[in-house]
């Protein structure tokens, strides 16, 4: 690319070494090397920072910022190399220095900015929109601790704080003169104004400073790059000096250590009041911060607001910015005076809203009295949008509105109040969209029908979509190169052309050439985990991978099942169960899910017992790789052959692994729940497992669902559930594993394992059968990795610039 010159670069890197950090090149250390190449990598995108900023002020667009509380954005050392389109160029130039890239890039700390799907969602999208020369941003909070650092010790789940040295890192851009003043607790004094109308004034508020910081991101082919702002918590500068005077030291610094907490941690505990709290902080901290910036941005070319939706379009990841309805419209009714008619139709045109949730219980709420302590004033607007829409409601349906108004209220009444944050962002938007077909469908038939009944137009679907530089280029390279030897590179920036990939199914060089490249990731894998987990797997075993978040809806229970079936079907029935296995699984489960460790206990568990039996062990192992982050999904996403996708129908909003497995050539064995469905439609049914119940039997099925009935039919699944229930996995502990039995058996199974356990042990079953044909399944393989053109995320941004945000390339 024609900013990138290497005799610069070598300069800037030398530079670094000497004169930052004092060190001759032969005594830094890797982290050393690592920092000094992010630097001068980094001076670059600066420069292609300003020349993106120039060009988005001469041309004046529509700008989309994007609010989440997380994001994933994993390492960016090698990502920026490879979206500069120099990567090879950098590892020859370390070369002549004796320092290996890949080994620098094992050195950086993930920033810890998120926990799962939401946030590298979240990432993807950044990544998207740069790349498609796109004028959008991200905006979160710059977090010292991510949700937390997994190790297991005996089997069970030991959470360990993860710090990301985000002050030190070499990508984080502090903007001085840029901080937030942000208002927060208080009271309303209830005042008039001039012309007698009621004034309602924010008093004896407390002061929080939001410091922006810039994490630059590089979309491919180095032509843009856009930013995501993360905002640290800091207290007023000045601190009660009367106080510290009289001798109270600790209690003068006490609000200035309370104020920082605000960005100390990823998601704290909400068990207690006080974390209940903090986590409301957290949100308002993000949504006032941004909001605040924006409009700052948007007024350096506007006088006033009537374009503010014209030139802003502001996208709500979830529910956690919800507040950013009553914040806006606080922001243009108080600070600048505008009509509350005005400022409503401005604050609807400019938001949009994604759900992410077809859970009720996860919906989030918040009692009143908590949002009425923090922001007291928000709850005020939050309150008037209600009686504003509540009056709506009146007028349309008349006496037939109180089961409506009860249900589509944005408080809702009880013992203690709450606010709905999904209802306050659902009537505060413009756009209500899901993430993939059924999910958008259950959200309007299901999880708000009657909001959907009044707003139709509001309602669209938005399939999710990964980026395929990151989960094709970066994490599998050797793939990366065979297709772009096969058609080209073009693909990259329109993955719709992978297709071109089919021509090469009768290719039996092409074949061999992608099942070597799956095998050496599966030898790379199986060096980690024998690193990792202590175990070690035959590479030539079928790779049977369920790696996500631990919960009971994603059903790593069901998988487990199967497992001990095999086990049984090996050791006392001695069946043939085709291609030897090896079950690999990875997540989190969070430090107050009881049920969820359990299950990583009971995975462990069984691993002992399998993997130590001389009559199983060779044709079957189970693995758990601990603390699942980015980096480790990109080394073992590239591995698999098996992909589980296997939640309960209907509970699933999309997920996104799904894609980066099929991307990455793993056949997937899944329901027909969230993004599988159209996963099966474009690479078709001979090239997926679908087993279980649909969404609608899923439904049916409710009402009258035994898991006894079930327990009594099936000898399999008796002698499973009898294992788990002997003290055959928790010889040292009996009763151990009690509760799992009693929650599938005596419980009511709510997630189904039961009723879907037979049709999967039958796919599971297939599936060995059909490894053993060598040619047959790399073609399964192949047309997995050439039919995923419309799970790139940029068709996912394309769809929303278009659809919602009205925001187009700058190029």
């Amino acid at each position: 690319m024609s900013y990138f010159d290497f005799t610069s670069f070598e300069v800037s890197f030398n530079h670094h070494i000497k004169y930052t950090l004092g060190k001759k090149i032969e005594d830094a250390t890797k982290l050393d090397l690592m920092n000094a190449v992010s630097y001068a990598v980094g001076k670059y995108l600066m420069d292609i920072s300003f020349e993106t900023n120039r060009r988005y002020q001469d041309n004046d667009p529509k700008r989309l910022y994007y609010l989440s509380m997380e994001f994933l954005i994993g390492r960016l050392l090698s990502n920026n190399l490879i979206n500069l389109g120099i990567y090879d160029k950098c590892a020859v130039f370390l070369k002549k220095y004796g320092i290996d890239l890949e080994e620098l890039v094992d050195e950086e700390r993930h920033p810890a900015l998120g926990n799962g799907g939401l946030g590298r969602l979240a990432a993807c999208f950044l990544d998207s929109m740069a790349s498609l020369d796109m004028p959008g941003f991200g905006y979160g909070i710059n977090y010292d601790f991510g949700l937390f650092k997994q190790v297991i010790v005996n089997g069970y789940q030991k959470e360990k704080p993860d710090y990301w040295p985000n002050r030190y890192s070499p990508w984080l851009i502090r903007q001085s003169g840029k901080k937030c003043m942000i208002p927060i607790y208080g009271k309303i004094e209830d005042t008039k104004d001039l012309d007698g109308e009621y004034n309602p004034m924010w008093t004896d508020w407390k002061l929080l400073i939001g410091r922006p910081h810039d994490i630059l991101i590089t979309g491919y082919g180095g032509r843009t790059v856009n930013r995501l702002r993360l905002f640290s918590a800091w207290a007023s500068e000045d601190f009660d000096m009367q106080i510290f005077n009289d001798g109270d030291y600790f209690k003068a610094v006490e609000g200035k250590i309370k104020s920082e907490t605000i960005s100390k941690i990823l998601y704290p505990s909400d068990s207690k009041e006080v974390g209940k709290e903090l986590r409301l902080v957290q949100e308002y901290f993000l949504v006032a911060c941004s909001v605040r910036d924006i409009i700052r941005t948007y007024q350096k070319n506007n006088t006033d607001f009537d374009q503010l939706h014209e030139k802003i379009a502001i996208q709500l990841n979830d529910t956690h910015p919800a507040l950013t309805v009553a914040e806006l419209m606080r922001v243009l009714i108080d600070e600048n005076a505008l009509e509350w008619e005005k400022a409503w139709n401005i604050t609807t045109k400019t938001l949009g809203y994604t759900n992410h949730t077809l859970l009720p219980e996860a919906l989030e709420t918040w009692a009143v009295s908590i949002v009425e302590r923090v922001v007291p004033r928000h709850l005020q607007i939050i309150y008037e949008i209600n009686r504003r829409f509540i009056d709506r409601l009146k007028e349309k349906f008349g006496k037939n509105s109180g089961p409506l108004i009860s249900r589509m209220s944005i408080i809702k009444e009880g013992e203690e109040k709450q606010v709905r944050m999904a209802n306050l962002a659902i009537i505060g938007s413009h756009s209500v969209n899901g993430v993939a077909k059924i999910h958008s469908k259950l959200v309007k038939t299901k999880l708000v029908p009657e909001f959907h009944s009044l707003y139709p137009g509001k309602f669209n679907n938005k399939t999710n979509g990964v980026t395929p530089r990151r989960w094709i280029v970066a994490c599998n390279p050797g793939l990366a190169k065979l297709i772009c030897e096969a058609i080209g590179d073009r693909w990259i920036l329109d993955l719709e052309r992978i297709r071109e990939l089919e021509d090469f199914v009768k290719d039996q060089a092409f074949i061999d050439q992608f099942v070597q490249i799956k095998r050496d990731n599966k030898k790379r894998l199986a060096k980690i985990i024998k690193k990792k987990a202590f175990e070690t797997i035959d590479p030539d075993s079928i790779f049977d991978i369920h790696v996500k978040r631990i919960h009971e809806y994603k059903r790593q229970l069901l998988n487990i099942l199967n497992i001990v079936h095999t086990y049984f079907l090996i050791k006392e029935d001695h069946m043939d169960i085709g291609q030897p296995r090896t079950f690999i699984f990875a997540g989190k489960a969070a430090p107050g899910y009881h049920t969820a460790k359990l299950i990583i206990k009971l995975i462990h568990s069984i691993a002992a017992v399998v993997n130590n039996d001389p009559k199983v062990n060779q044709l079957l192992k189970v693995v758990f790789l601990p603390d699942y982050r980015v980096s480790l999904a990109e080394k073992i996403i590239p591995a698999a052959n098996v992909s589980e996708q296997i939640s309960t129908a209907g509970m699933e909003a999309s997920g996104t692994g799904n894609m980066k497995f099929a991307m990455n050539g793993a056949v997937t064995i899944g329901t027909l729940d969230g993004a599988n469905i159209e996963i099966a439609e474009q690479v078709g049914a001979k090239n997926i497992y679908i087993f279980g119940l649909t969404v609608e039997e899923t439904e049916q099925i409710r009402h009258q669902y035994n898991p006894k009935e079930y327990l009594d039919k099936d000898e399999r699944l008796k002698r499973v559930m009898d294992a788990i229930k002997s003290d055959l996995f928790c010889k040292k502990d009996p009763g151990l594993f009690d509760h799992i039995y009693n929650t599938l058996v005596d419980q009511g199974d709510y997630y189904l394992h039961f009723a879907d356990f037979s049709s999967y042990v039958n796919a599971q079953k297939m599936i060995g059968k059909d490894f053993k044909q060598t040619n047959e399944w790399a073609v399964k393989s192949i047309l997995n990795t050439a039919r995923t053109g419309m799970f790139s995320s940029d068709r996912t941004i394309k769809e929303y610039a278009k659809d919602i945000w009205n925001i187009k390339s700058q190029i």
